[in-house]
């Protein structure tokens, strides 16, 4: 299932055309789960409800609310917990799937054959269907680096194009392992090449896991488990014991992989460690444009890794994109009719954007602007207190477009605090303007913070207190 990326058309969200049902074991609880995942609407995300507990509560897959990640990945919201999320989700995000509700009956995923192929196929059964709302996308500008000291050490890296990429590497020291690499260079490689490889253990550590309370639920049907070295076959036969397993040979005189699975793939390790990452990193609620590599991962430097773009672009506020092909949200017209402004001090061409909270509009600056006479001669500079102008009157249509008689409304600044210029804006720019609400409204108070964005760089940001105030009246000082 590939997902089609047109460069000049926004990418819509998805969710399921249809829900559907599975069951299976939990590989470290032992026990059995019931899971339904369901369509969902537009920014709903994804979601666990646990269905066994009382009053249902709701897990949101979010990478602040991971309180363990021995050998899968756990969250946790007040007393409700979900178990070894990561294969379910790395399907849905594979999948390009943008929402979904995910009820348990039980505490764990179901492990299924250890890889992400039965959600996959359940997926693929029922189809997908596009929403309105377009897709959060996270694109990197700079490079973000992680390195816990423990050997773990991943980077992020801007794009060529709008695609996400994941290259790894594997190196556990161990003769049957060696170093492998595995490489996605789209998503659309996701379900063939990624999608079907199995979690693996190392028959070393099986003792310990099963000595912790864990792998209840593992055999030889949901892991790959690699003998790195020769063992007897007493040896086996005590660890079959411990797991309650029977048959557990390695060829006499090998070292390899238990009961001599067959690997779908030579690599298959490290393409499992690779859906591992899809799967940790579809924690961060948006889907990522950019080439991710990683050494020696593991599931808990993949869910500080997601911390670590989360923050990124919470800092950022997502960088707004503008295609000058799709239809504005607002044009001129209908600026006009909001604000008192009029030339020369209308600085906002097109709103482009609007939501519950945040607004993006848009100028074209040209050499025609009339401050550019003298500022400067021979060195054409939009003004700063204009581009905070500019960003106030956008933050004047967002409160205006609110109310239902705008036109006897008018907007006045109170404050504006934290301005800082980072860029030169000159003639042929094209100014985007971002502003959130940094408070709900309250007795005709805004309170918003704003940046300016040329070529998706920040050149102006500020922080202002406006008040709405009814019969308008005209001020070159209103926002």
């Amino acid at each position: 299932m590939t997902m089609e990326k047109n460069p000049n058309t926004p990418i819509k969200q998805r969710t399921l055309a249809a829900e559907f049902t599975l069951e299976g074991i939990g590989l470290h609880t032992g026990q059995n789960t019931r899971l339904t995942v369901k369509p969902a609407e537009a920014d709903h995300g994804y979601v666990f409800q646990r269905m066994d507990l009382e009053g249902q509560p709701t897990i949101p897959a979010d990478c602040d609310l991971v309180v363990e990640t021995r050998r899968g990945t756990t969250l946790e919201k007040g007393d409700a917990r979900v178990y070894t999320t990561e294969h379910l989700l790395a399907a849905l995000y594979g999948c390009g799937i943008d929402n979904a509700l995910i009820e348990m009956h039980g505490a764990e995923v179901p492990i299924m054959d250890g890889s992400s192929w039965p959600f996959v196929a359940h997926i693929e059964e029922v189809g997908t269907v596009e929403l309105e709302a377009d897709r959060h996308i996270f694109r990197l500008e700079e490079s973000i680096t992680l390195d816990n000291g423990n050997g773990v050490e991943m980077l992020a890296v801007p794009p060529i194009g709008r695609e996400f990429r994941v290259t790894v590497m594997v190196d556990y020291h161990s003769p049957i392992l060696g170093t492998q690499h595995a490489s996605m260079y789209h998503m659309g490689q996701f379900v063939p090449a990624i999608s079907r490889c199995r979690t693996f253990v190392f028959l070393k550590e099986v003792r310990s896991l099963l000595e912790q309370g864990l792998i209840k639920g593992g055999d030889l049907d949901n892991a790959i488990v690699l003998a790195e070295k020769e063992y007897s076959q007493s040896e086996l036969d005590e660890i079959a014991a411990l797991s309650g397993q029977e048959n557990l040979k390695v060829e006499p005189g090998k070292i390899g992989v238990l009961n001599n699975t067959k690997l779908q793939f030579e690599n298959e390790p490290a393409r499992h460690k690779l859906l591992d990452i899809v799967g940790d990193l579809a924690l961060t609620g948006f889907f990522i444009e950019g080439h991710v590599l990683a050494a020696r991962p593991g599931h808990e430097g993949n869910v500080a890794f997601a911390r670590l773009l989360k923050r990124k672009r919470q800092a950022e506020g997502g960088i707004p994109r503008y295609d000058p092909k799709e239809p504005a949200l607002m044009d001129i017209h209908d600026i006009e009719r909001l604000l008192p402004h009029r030339y020369p001090f209308l600085l906002v061409d097109k709103i482009i954007e609007r939501n519950e909270d945040s607004i993006v509009g848009l100028k074209n600056v040209t050499m025609n602007e009339p401050f550019f006479q003298g500022h400067f001669p021979g060195n054409p500079v939009m003004p700063g207190v204009l581009q905070i102008e500019a960003m106030a009157q956008v933050g004047g249509i967002f409160a205006l477009s609110g109310v239902e008689d705008p036109e006897n409304w008018s907007t006045y600044f109170m404050k504006i605090d934290n301005v800082r210029f980072k860029q030169k804006v000159i003639p042929g720019d094209t100014v985007l303007f971002q502003l959130r609400l940094a408070s709900p409204i309250r007795r005709g108070l805004v309170h918003m913070t704003g940046k300016a964005y040329v070529g998706g760089k920040v050149v102006s940001e500020a922080e202002m207190l406006a008040q709405i105030i009814r019969d308008r009246v005209t001020s070159t000082s209103s926002a």
